[in-house]
């Protein structure tokens, strides 16, 4: 049976194994306790989820236990992910002060998950999230009396508030005179009903490729290069513009170019960090797994990149302190303060958009100009590692030889010349080893990869 994984992305596990009604009633007891410590005057949850099977009946729970607790719930639907995040920050004014999104984002269908918001939209950080951990291990709740339990209410605006804050960000009138024609792949998950009235709004042609909202996955949630296969054919066949794959709750997005080309996951970011560049000078906040090219971007415009350890959490918090301009994830995530610290799939849309409408050439041209490196992604299926000091010890013979090892987030090993590096981590969300490589050359890429899980399995004893 599966664990339930603890982090600060929420509680996440396999539905009827480790997460169940019993599991997230308990969580929302713990957090509707926490709000309440915070001695706020109105005390309303707002509660979004993505399209899964699992996902009404969490819900159900979840806002049995908040209601017990003596607060208000704002129930969003099934929404996007950065959408929920958007309406707690602008209704914060209006006595949000939180939120919890009920989604596993790109893990299988299975998998379902409880995310934490505080009244900025923001994850709760590792304090605040060791915060509920001891409320639920000393069962300390606040359980409201009958006459103080909190009210349910249905709020159908949030949608809506999403998509004009982004087309306030846009060239609205340029993105409409080319007239895209736009393929979508949601795998069935919460994106479409944000990027479909989207796009038409940018006076876009939709073709829709899995964005029905039954949760039952056409391909695997992670949008990747590989998992997209299906839409790739769909832009080459429909002579379409471009192409854009999102995770089931939207917070990621990867293109896909005119003619059908697929690119990796990380162009996605590169293609912001240009866009906004070219328009703003500022740091650039990413993290320590993405790709080198968003240093070279940055550097030709004169600008500084600040690296952080993996999660949304990590680089938006870290773009908030130093005020940066942009920032995200190789993942496909872009954040964007003016409209939110948080990754947005659907504004990551946009910006192509209007990167695209902007520079008046086919996005395929358009991403020849970057930076281009190879960067090859592999996962482990491996147990949870008991601390950061034994991952070391199983790199400890390949570490030698690089010119520059990084610990702060797993382990990233890097080298001058020719430009490269591997990084190997655990994964907070999964029982995996990501391994990720990149060096100007494919085979270079591959190899460092080989190297890395030779030594990790030969650490285990395989």
């Amino acid at each position: 049976m599966s664990e339930l994984i603890v982090s600060i992305s929420g509680v996440r596990g396999v539905v009827g194994e480790s997460l169940n009604a019993e599991v997230a009633l308990k969580w929302a007891h713990a957090y509707g306790t926490y709000v309440r410590s915070l001695n706020y005057g109105e005390r309303v949850i707002a509660v979004g989820r993505d399209s899964r099977p699992s996902g009404e009946m969490l819900k159900g729970a979840l806002v049995a236990g908040l209601l017990e607790t003596g607060c208000d719930v704002a129930d969003l639907g099934i929404v996007p992910t950065p959408t929920l995040q958007f309406y707690i920050r602008e209704k914060s004014k209006e006595g949000v002060r939180g939120g919890v999104g009920i989604t596993a984002s790109h893990n299988p269908e299975q998998w379902n998950a409880l995310k934490f918001f505080g009244s900025n939209g923001m994850y709760l950080d590792a304090d605040e999230m060791e915060k509920l951990q001891r409320i639920i291990s000393t069962g300390s709740f606040s359980i409201a009396h009958w006459n103080e339990v909190g009210k349910l209410r249905t709020d159908e605006t949030a949608v809506q508030m999403h998509i004009e804050a982004i087309l306030r960000l846009l060239q609205v009138d340029e993105i409409k005179r080319h007239k895209f024609k736009v393929a979508i792949d949601c795998v069935n998950g919460a994106g479409s009903v944000v990027a479909i009235p989207l796009l038409k709004e940018l006076g876009c042609e939709v073709i829709q490729l899995n964005c029905d909202l039954t949760g039952e996955f056409a391909r695997p949630p992670e949008p990747t290069p590989d998992s997209l296969d299906e839409l790739s054919e769909v832009v080459r066949n429909e002579d379409a513009d471009v192409g854009f794959g999102f995770d089931a709750d939207a917070d990621r997005v990867v293109i896909v170019l005119d003619g059908g080309i697929r690119c990796s996951e990380e162009m996605t970011l590169c293609v912001a960090v240009e866009h906004i560049l070219s328009k703003k000078k500022g740091d650039v906040v990413t993290n320590i797994s993405t790709t080198m090219a968003v240093d070279e971007i940055a550097c030709k415009h004169g600008c500084n990149v600040i690296r952080t350890p993996v999660g949304d959490l990590n680089v938006s918090s870290k773009l908030l302190e130093v005020g940066g301009v942009v920032g995200g994830e190789g993942n496909g995530g872009v954040i964007y303060p003016p409209l939110q610290y948080a990754r947005d799939g659907l504004l990551g849309m946009a910006l192509v958009l209007e990167f695209m409408a902007e520079r008046d050439k086919p996005l395929s041209e358009l991403v020849k100009e970057l930076p281009q490196y190879k960067i090859i992604k592999r996962r482990v299926e491996h147990k949870r590692l008991k601390s950061p000091e034994e991952l070391k010890r199983c790199f400890e013979r390949i570490a030698c030889s690089a010119d520059e090892v990084l610990n702060y987030d797993g382990l990233k090993l890097m080298w001058k010349s020719p430009k490269r590096w591997v990084h190997i981590r655990q994964s907070k969300t999964e029982d995996i080893i990501r391994i990720i490589a990149e060096a100007e050359d494919e085979t270079i890429a591959n190899e460092l990869c080989d190297m890395a899980m030779k030594a990790l399995l030969n650490s285990s004893g395989e």
